[in-house]
């Protein structure tokens, strides 16, 4: 799936603000991508602003977003071990995750063909081969079966395999103004292919013993989210809100859970992301600066 709702905000202009770097970077010429099979048409490359790194995405598609690049930051990760990233979409969240150094080995898990393929060559455009590993598969089945995107073999992941796990999923419940044809905009806002139910028990399947699960969610779903926690005996540890301007609704929020946790809850201070004069809030543009 990929990881986009309409209300995440800016992609990779986000990144750019910031503007820390002093190097110039020239984007990878696309003709020379294509012609080494890492690009198609149809699709463009974006500066991440991290470590050099690039990613393709579609032209006209679903970019990542401001709640992909928080998440990123959020999470704890696990900085010398393996992280699962589920519904991964274009692959930014392993992508930043790593140039962070949060995690030697990273798996990003995609139900969508076209778009696992995509976020693997990302990663063969990065050299990142022996770091970050794109799947094909349905998080519903993870433990069963995926198709390995690079040669399409058959694959599963053992209980308890991973040390951390990490997830930007669809948030509107499926089955409400549905079309016959699942688009990929569909199917990152819609329960097209899991729940949320699905994608929690997921995370506890995957994840080590005191391993952490870290989410970006909606609001207004998030005491399902924190039931479907407990169901899964991972325990909520720490919380953030973020709301667009000081004093508004949150239009997210970040969480963090650990497998066979012990109760105690740290909810950290609001993230605004906007100031009165509409620009990004230094709050907001620290959490995009540690990618330099």
């Amino acid at each position: 799936m990929m990881n986009n709702n309409d209300s995440k905000g800016p992609d990779a202009a986000m990144l750019r603000a910031q503007n820390i770097s002093s190097e110039e970077r020239t984007v990878p010429d696309a003709e020379a991508l294509k012609s080494q099979g890492l690009m198609k048409d149809g699709e463009c490359v974006d500066d991440l602003q991290c470590r050099g790194y690039y990613i393709i995405q579609k032209e006209k598609g679903f970019k990542f977003g401001m709640d992909a690049v928080l998440l990123a930051d959020f999470a704890t990760g696990a900085p010398g071990g393996r992280v699962m990233d589920l519904c991964t979409g274009t692959g930014v969240i392993p992508l930043l995750m790593h140039g962070r150094g949060k995690g030697a080995h990273f798996t990003g898990l995609e139900i969508q063909e076209e778009i696992a393929d995509m976020a693997g060559r990302s990663v063969r455009m990065n050299g990142l081969e022996d770091h970050i590993s794109m799947v094909c598969g349905d998080l519903c089945d993870v433990g069963i079966k995926a198709s390995d995107e690079a040669g399409g073999e058959k694959t599963g992941f053992k209980r308890g395999s991973f040390d951390a796990v990490t997830a930007n999923p669809p948030y509107i419940k499926g089955g409400h103004g549905l079309v016959n044809e699942a688009s990929s905009k569909m199917i990152s806002r819609h329960e097209v292919y899991m729940t949320l139910g699905k994608l929690v028990e997921a995370a506890a399947y995957l994840l080590k013993p005191g391993g952490t699960f870290a989410v970006v969610y909606k609001p207004f779903r998030l005491s399902e989210l924190i039931t479907e926690l407990f169901k899964a005996r991972l325990e909520p540890k720490r919380m953030c809100l973020v709301e667009p301007h000081a004093g508004e609704e949150p239009n997210m929020v970040l969480l963090e859970a650990v497998k066979y946790g012990k109760p105690y809850l740290n909810c950290e201070p609001t993230l605004c992301c906007y100031g009165p004069d509409g620009k990004y809030t230094e709050e907001l543009l620290s959490r995009y600066g540690g990618y330099y």
